[in-house]
């Protein structure tokens, strides 16, 4: 495996399986190889295991057929630089029977690491678990295969999962900017998030400019995340797989302490990969305890030195462990993912505009490509003449249950629009949750609607 330590564009966003470049005449043969197999000088495959032996074989593997591979590429190759976020209209073959808003409730998964924190009194084992938290997402973050991007008004809710009400709201669609809000008795979650795609032909940075807001209720400490970036490569030619190299902030803003992990890049042979390690410091920036794992397997912590050493007389222990998932799943869900696409999370007089609703979405689930291909065509039409009768009336774009707030933040990779959850979803929900109406929803019968001017026809 390949790192480029160079000042190219390849190398710029801080690595993550970067072009072959001075490296050994033997691997050198292997470049050449791949690129006389593609017929594209600069495009790499980098193979996730580190093997370097049938480089022809490596690039012909993933799910695209040849003539789809060539075709994407030439519709692709001028984009080569740029931020692909929403500007480019991608087959559904690559995606996911989920939306990005979806995407952002996985995280709910291991909630029961937020319980012991609230409920520690150790501030440092606090952010033992908090780290551990965030960190168990990325097992979800690895799967390979593209979510849908929000309509905008398009929500999702999930509820009846460890007392937490959650709701999501596409808020922005130039720039694409989704928000969350999520709370139960132990914790209140709030994350404006805007990601920014830099594409570089066969691999594509992924920048998450975001803010996010964790409370602890007990204590009221509140705890802000800086994760790291993240690289997909082999989009086109050979089998996609995804790396997060750089490091992990996670700062108590009531008391100074953090902690910081560093994400180590695949390195080659697959050395490093999905290995994470690094201290919670206290707010002198000395070492408390250190913490050692894998994102895609589990997380450990053992007290140390001011040195980073550990203690005499302790031992390392596990704080989390990724959950058994179901084998050879189509597209890599965890029991979670499948629950989270269900209806059993969702509340009471669900809004025609959550993702599950969505038609394009379903059609994939149900494994008929054509129709949801046929399905996010109609919908990204119905987006732009929605767009276009609010620029014909003068008006803007008001989220529901998020409001837009003066505050940019800035993070290492640009400046972000805050949205703030308004609360007014919390008095929704209970009155819909203490009548006395139960309303079945049937997914072949409830239109998606997350139109501000009603369910807009088709237009050219």
């Amino acid at each position: 495996m390949a790192q480029n330590q160079g000042g190219d564009a390849a190398g710029s966003s801080g690595g993550g399986g970067g072009f072959f470049k001075s490296i050994a005449s033997g691997f050198s043969s292997f470049k050449n190889q791949v690129h006389g197999l593609l017929g594209y000088e600069g495009l790499e495959v980098i193979n996730p295991e580190g093997g370097t032996e049938d480089a022809e074989v490596e690039a012909q593997r993933g799910r695209w057929k040849q003539e789809e591979r060539d075709s994407y590429w030439r519709s692709m190759q001028k984009y080569v630089g740029a931020d692909i976020t929403s500007m480019v209209t991608l087959p559904v073959l690559i995606f996911e029977p989920m939306t990005m808003l979806q995407k952002m409730a996985e995280l709910m998964e291991y909630s029961h690491l937020l319980e012991l924190a609230d409920e520690c009194e150790d501030p440092y084992m606090r952010l033992v678990y908090t780290a551990s938290w965030f960190i168990s997402v990325y097992y979800a973050l690895q799967r390979t295969w593209k979510p849908f991007n929000p309509i905008l008004g398009e929500t999702y809710e999930m509820v009846n999962h460890c007392g937490i009400t959650l709701i999501a709201e596409q808020v922005s669609h130039h720039p694409p900017i989704s928000a969350a809000h999520a709370e139960n008795e132990h914790f209140v979650y709030d994350i404006t998030s805007k990601v920014k795609t830099k594409f570089l032909g066969n691999s594509l940075d992924v920048y998450p400019l975001g803010r996010t807001r964790l409370k602890l209720k007990k204590d009221g400490v509140i705890l802000d995340l800086v994760p790291p970036p993240t690289k997909v490569n082999n989009l086109i030619f050979g089998r996609t797989w995804i790396d997060s190299p750089g490091e992990m902030i996670l700062t108590n803003l009531t008391t100074g302490d953090k902690v910081v992990l560093y994400f180590q890049p695949c390195g080659w042979f697959g050395a490093g990969r999905y290995e994470v390690d690094g201290y919670v410091y206290n707010s002198d920036e000395e070492p408390k305890i250190l913490m050692t794992g894998k994102w895609n397997e589990s997380m450990s912590y053992q007290p140390c030195d001011l040195e980073g050493e550990p203690l005499p007389n302790t031992q390392l222990k596990e704080v989390w462990r990724v959950a058994e998932a179901p084998a050879d799943d189509k597209f890599q869900y965890t029991h979670f993912a499948h629950k989270v696409n269900s209806f059993t999370t969702a509340p009471k007089k669900l809004f025609p505009s959550d993702s599950r609703l969505r038609p394009d979405r379903y059609a994939l689930e149900m494994g008929d490509l054509s129709k949801a291909g046929s399905e996010k065509s109609i919908l990204e039409e119905k987006q732009r003449a929605e767009k276009r009768i609010r620029e014909s009336k003068s008006q803007e774009f008001v989220p529901k249950w998020f409001d837009q707030t003066d505050q940019i933040a800035s993070t290492p990779w640009g400046e972000l629009e805050i949205y703030e959850y308004n609360g007014k979803y919390t008095k929704h929900r209970a009155a819909a949750d203490s009548s006395g109406t139960v309303e079945e929803v049937d997914i072949t019968k409830t239109e998606f609607n997350p139109w501000q001017f009603g369910n807009v026809a088709e237009t050219s």
